[in-house]
């Protein structure tokens, strides 16, 4: 009888992890692209995630469907620990001079600069949300994972997933589109009026009575 996946990456079967590589490496990399902006930090956050999937692979089930969730739920750990050691190198970084640019030839390049400001309006927009709400928006909405699965990555209650997704939606899009609407702005404009309305703007933000007191 034929091991399952499941059996086998248990068993630390290296032809399984390949496997497993080879079928979610590009989810991984795509959650981290969302989460981080940046392709590069992208790539690291990949090798991260399957060498502590390596070191955790007795902890996989031994029923169950797609690890996908699995992965993703190691993944967002990982985030959470570069997210930190990124804020602590952040200043010194940033006095470093730029760097010298270098030529893009992957076939995707194109697809890439077409949506660079998007990512970076959607990626400013998430970080203003709390980090439980950021994690099952991402999960739920950029990934497709329904509710139960997001529950398996992230270790919590089904509930808690629906109230937290609930809670993103509600702020998210009108967050992202007011990033979009700074960001097409040129410098040294007036900031919009307290009315929530942006002149000029590809969005008029609707604002509800609750927000406008705050």
């Amino acid at each position: 009888m034929e091991l399952s996946l499941r059996a086998r990456i248990r068993a630390g079967n290296p032809d399984a992890f390949g496997q497993l590589f080879d079928e979610h490496a590009s989810a991984v990399h795509r959650h981290a692209v969302r989460v981080t902006g940046n392709w590069a930090t992208a790539d690291d956050i990949v090798s991260l995630t399957f060498l502590e999937a390596w070191r955790l692979r007795e902890r996989v089930l031994p029923d169950g469907d797609s690890l996908r969730p699995w992965l993703l739920g190691i993944a967002t750990n990982v985030l959470r620990n570069t997210s930190r050691a990124a804020r602590r190198h952040q200043t010194a970084l940033a006095r470093l001079p730029p760097a010298t640019p270098v030529p893009d030839f992957a076939d995707e390049v194109t697809q890439r600069l077409a949506d660079a400001e998007e990512l970076a309006a959607a990626h400013k927009a998430l970080s203003r949300l709390r980090r439980g709400e950021r994690e099952v928006f991402t999960l739920c909405v950029w990934e497709g994972l329904d509710a139960a699965s997001a529950a398996e990555a992230l270790g919590v209650a089904v509930g808690t997933v629906r109230a937290r997704l609930s809670r993103a939606r509600k702020r998210l899009r009108s967050l992202t589109e007011l990033e979009l609407d700074q960001a097409a702005r040129p410098s040294g404009t007036q900031r919009p009026p307290a009315n929530g309305q942006i002149p000029g703007s590809r969005h008029q933000a609707a604002r509800s009575p609750q927000e406008k007191k705050r």
